[in-house]
């Protein structure tokens, strides 16, 4: 990285830091994996089933579209 490269990447990382944000690292799933989509089919399907197994549930998301109908 040439020098100028770093003083401004060094300067804008500053300015956040002044603003009160601080640099964090996550860890993210790989988007390029083998079988990351079948995964996420998966545990969408469970969350869908568990969703729609939830009366109470259910019955809050309904009252809150009726909502929107009346508006």
């Amino acid at each position: 990285m040439s020098s100028n490269i770093s003083l401004r990447v060094q300067k804008h990382r500053l300015a956040l830091r002044d603003a009160g944000l601080r640099p964090i690292q996550i860890w993210v799933p790989n988007t390029q994996a083998p079988g990351f989509f079948e995964e996420c089919r998966r545990q969408s399907a469970l969350v869908a089933r568990s969703d729609r197994a939830d009366k109470e549930l259910m019955s809050f998301l309904d009252d809150a579209l009726a909502d929107f109908d009346e508006v």
